[in-house]
């Protein structure tokens, strides 16, 4: 059935846009006045293979997806309609792809489609979370609170992880940038002494000798060098797609020193923000358990929570299969423990949220301060271990020569 692209005017006159399946534009006309609109333009709409958009990944912007959130929240607040308010922000929205979906979704408002189960149809615009979540508070009738919690978890989420990311930025330029001085100075700087070094029948230390040999790989064998990176990066992808592999290299990133810390404390604060956004929009238990696991992002802590998940169901308390479990403080255990004794399970896991996030700043602020003078001496100590390789042959040529 094709689809046609509408512009009516709806309650109070404003102007919405949206999209229509119809068997032609006669009867998409009349379906829209039968709606009691005002229609100002109906088109077909031709997709052809060159106007298909292709995502990949997440099409949507973290920040862009916070500000929807946010916004959406304000205007259910203020009493707007949802279906203007998803007219409202299909035209406010910087996001190509949210506008796209907020446009579909408002065309299936139109014909009295449930906003969550609009919203289901974009499953890569939407986060199970953010469905599970409106879907309850349409049940509770309490979508505005809903959408507030949302916004708050959404932005402190992006938050925490913008404050890892950054952490971990600034090692990896450091790490590109001494590869490409050490490259540079191989390739570009170590061969012109070589001829030199070559004239002389004076035995050349250990370190030149290590680092012309390097120099000379890499100048006319450098497609080895190519092909081994390549291997390297496709034996890792292919790791980590399988079951095995993908669990063992989110074990070790928990493990790797310094930053293995950083990333168990940012992905206790995204598990217990998620699960006590979940419980206090009355989203069932079981259900916000296999959220959480796909939403946590690694498959070691993924495992503990469905060790939970199993718990639960056979009647024994959540927080027992974490206090086994090494991944999970004891402040965490324990104050899960009570929120499950008090009932208060979501307040506790929100306070749990709000230390670890606050933690995850403090590490972020402690690690920059340390790793930037440590970086800067590794990059030092690299560059000069090659200058040195070239500086010392010399110094014995010229005493020899003197």
């Amino acid at each position: 059935m094709p689809q046609y692209n509408y512009q009516v005017k709806g309650i109070g006159g404003r102007l919405v846009k949206g999209k229509l399946s119809s068997m032609d534009k006669s009867s998409a006309v009349e379906e829209l006045r039968k709606r009691g609109l005002t229609v100002l333009s109906v088109q077909e709409n031709r997709n052809t293979v060159l106007s298909t958009e292709i995502y990949i990944g997440n099409p949507v912007k973290g920040i862009h997806f916070i500000i929807f959130c946010r916004q959406f929240s304000t205007l259910i607040r203020a009493g707007v309609t949802l279906v203007e308010s998803t007219a409202i922000l299909s035209e406010q929205t910087e996001s190509k792809p949210l506008k796209k979906a907020l446009v579909e979704v408002n065309s299936s408002l139109l014909r009295g489609i449930p906003f969550s189960q609009a919203a289901q149809e974009h499953k890569k615009i939407f986060p199970p979370m953010f469905i599970s979540m409106v879907r309850a508070g349409e049940e509770t009738g309490d979508l505005e609170g809903t959408l507030d919690r949302l916004a708050v978890f959404f932005e402190k989420a992006h938050t925490t992880k913008e404050k890892i990311k950054s952490a971990m930025t600034y090692p990896i330029v450091v790490g590109i940038m001494s590869i490409a001085a050490v490259i540079y100075l191989l390739q570009g700087v170590v061969p012109q002494f070589v001829t030199m070094f070559a004239s002389f029948d004076a035995e050349l230390p250990l370190i030149t000798q290590v680092v012309l040999s390097l120099s000379n790989s890499i100048s006319h064998q450098w497609y080895i060098w190519l092909l081994a990176i390549i291997a390297l990066i496709v034996a890792f992808q292919l790791v980590k797609r399988s079951e095995k592999g993908s669990y063992v290299i989110d074990y070790a990133k928990l493990k790797i020193p310094i930053f293995g810390k950083l990333l168990q404390k940012g992905a206790i604060a995204q598990m217990t923000r998620t699960l006590s956004s979940l419980y206090a929009s009355s989203v069932p238990v079981l259900q916000s358990l296999a959220i959480v696991e796909e939403v946590v992002g690694n498959k070691e802590i993924g495992e503990v929570i469905r060790e939970s998940s199993e718990s639960l169901r056979r009647g024994s308390p959540l927080s027992e299969p974490l206090k086994r479990s090494w991944v999970f403080p004891p402040l965490v255990t324990q104050m899960i423990a009570v929120g499950e004794e008090t009932g208060a399970l979501d307040q506790m896991l929100s306070k749990v949220a709000d230390f670890y996030e606050m933690d995850v700043d403090n590490t972020v602020d402690r690690l920059k301060s340390l790793i930037e003078p440590l970086l800067i001496v590794f990059l030092a100590g690299v560059v000069g271990l090659i200058v040195m390789a070239i500086m010392l042959p010399m110094f014995s040529l010229y005493s020899t020569v003197g």
